[in-house]
């Protein structure tokens, strides 16, 4: 069997390229996901936070640890995250369709 003839220069670039391309696409689309995921978890959770009393007792995760807060004060903290979130996934939309 005879050598097989590499690909020219410019080729094998456009190649190399063209799956740097596929894995940055992967990350961002993998990024988007999780954000989606969170963004309507947070969604959920303030949902349930604006059926309850004020009186109620609420309880936040820090770390590995649940912590008593106050409702209202959880409620500004989710809603922040929740806009942050939802710029994040924007960012990464524009990101997906210029990588596409």
């Amino acid at each position: 069997m005879g050598e097989e003839p590499s690909l020219p220069p410019q080729m094998r670039e456009q190649l190399l390229r063209l799956q740097q391309l596929q894995r940055t696409l992967e990350v961002v689309v993998s990024q988007k996901t999780q954000l989606e995921y969170e963004f309507s978890e947070i969604e959920r959770a303030l949902d349930e936070l604006e059926k309850m009393d004020d009186k109620a007792a609420v309880y936040k995760s820090v770390g590995s640890l649940l912590v008593s807060s106050n409702r209202q004060k959880v409620i500004d903290e989710l809603r922040d995250r929740k806009e942050i979130v939802n710029t994040r996934v924007t960012v990464l939309t524009r990101q997906e369709e210029m990588t596409r």
